[in-house]
């Protein structure tokens, strides 16, 4: 398979690689880079990159087609979320209003509340983080110097917060 050389000088083409910050797009365009400018077998430098025929493959067909901005990773469309961005706004802001935290089953609540939406409780957590807050849980600075009662009743505290 003899690809044509590309229109971007090899030396262009190598600052672009430097510069490139995504592992995946860098890794296509070092195939490109072998086997374009270098006339390396694609086969060969498939496996050494510890990747298939067939992947190096499309990844060049896709360079050839598109160009450097064919390597790069395209948007995918995905699952669209089950609550309106205006609802997930709201709820955020009533979020942010109490600063002391909430519990994931207050959070489900102000969820059912305003959307009328039903999740896991467990993918709250998730919807938290994907929200911006972090879980804040009480901590004690000189847990070694309580008493073991207190150590007990520390350890048993099941409530999580969540804070931004």
């Amino acid at each position: 398979m003899v690809l044509e050389k590309s229109n971007i000088p090899r030396a262009r083409f190598e600052q672009l690689y430097r510069k490139e910050s995504n592992s995946d797009t860098k890794e296509r365009m070092l195939l490109v880079l072998n086997v374009v400018y270098d006339k390396h077998i694609p086969a060969q430098v498939a496996r050494d990159l510890h990747r298939s025929r067939t992947w190096a493959s499309d990844w060049l067909r896709r360079y050839r087609e598109e160009g450097i901005e064919g390597l790069k990773d395209r948007p995918k469309s995905g699952r669209p979320p089950d609550i309106p961005q205006i609802i997930v706004s709201k709820i955020k802001n009533e979020l942010l209003s109490r600063k002391q935290g909430w519990t994931t089953k207050q959070v489900y609540d102000i969820i059912v509340r305003e959307s009328g939406i039903h999740y896991h409780h467990i993918y709250i957590y998730t919807l938290l983080r994907r929200w911006g807050f972090k879980q804040k849980v009480p901590r004690k600075t000189h847990v070694n110097t309580a008493s073991k009662e207190e150590k007990e009743d520390f350890k048993k505290e099941q409530e999580k917060y969540w804070t931004i």
